[in-house]
């Protein structure tokens, strides 16, 4: 298969009918109400983080079929995934890889800055306020919340930690969109319900709890635990064979 896009197909219909599909930013497609498989959503920073390192490495152009072998997705998946990307591949040659990774970075809003806020300023929460790595990927920690005292009023990696009781002010005053949850499982949903009332417009929950929001609002919920009984079960499976 010749890598690039050509036409896309009108799946519109289907996609609205079926939850694992995400609506994207209209500058990133060719119409705007067109929508994304959320698979292909999950797969395509791995594509970015591929062709990154090719880069680094000097290497000029990269195939469907090496990114298929390396990666170990099928190949024909991989040209379907880019085809919602306008960006196209050469016969024989493949995709420039500065060129795919400009590309990528652009589509995924990883090239734009976006202003998020810590709630929960744990053990996990300072970690990711310390992490300057999720910078490269667009995100940017701008303040911190907590209930302890002996945390508000301070700073972790520079980054301002304040009251919770200061959360509507400090959403508007530095332009925040994205609320990251690092709280007890218990607290998770009012905190959830708090970050929205303020005007968090996006969250990124770390806790087990699946919370509840208006329409609207976007949820992206990363588990640890989940992952961790994932493996657990993997790991059973393969003792007992």
């Amino acid at each position: 298969m010749t890598p690039g896009v050509k036409t896309r197909p009108r799946l519109t219909t289907f996609f609205k009918k079926n939850r694992n599909f995400v609506a994207v930013n209209e500058n990133r497609l060719n119409r705007p109400q067109d929508l994304l498989p959320e698979p292909t959503l999950r797969r395509l920073p791995w594509y970015l983080a591929y062709v990154a390192t090719l880069r680094q490495e000097g290497v000029e152009n990269v195939s469907s079929r090496r990114l298929a072998h390396d990666l170990a997705v099928d190949a024909s998946q991989i040209a379907k995934d880019l085809s919602f990307i306008n960006i196209k591949g050469k016969t024989r040659i493949g995709y420039d890889v500065i060129e795919l990774e400009e590309a990528l970075q652009s589509f995924l809003g990883f090239g734009r800055s976006h202003n998020a806020l810590m709630a929960g300023v744990g053990s996990l929460g300072a970690a990711l306020m310390r992490d300057s790595g999720l910078q490269r990927y667009g995100l940017d920690i701008v303040a911190g919340i907590d209930s302890d005292p002996r945390v508000a009023g301070t700073e972790i990696a520079g980054i301002p930690v304040f009251f919770p009781n200061e959360l509507p002010s400090i959403v508007k005053r530095l332009d925040i969109r994205i609320g990251i949850i690092a709280v007890p499982v218990e607290e998770a949903q009012s905190v959830a319900d708090r970050l929205v009332g303020a005007g968090i417009k996006a969250l990124w929950n770390f806790t087990p709890r699946r919370i509840r929001v208006e329409k609207g609002v976007v949820v992206t919920n990363t588990s640890i635990y989940s992952h961790l009984a994932v493996m657990y079960n993997r790991l059973g499976n393969m003792d007992l064979s």
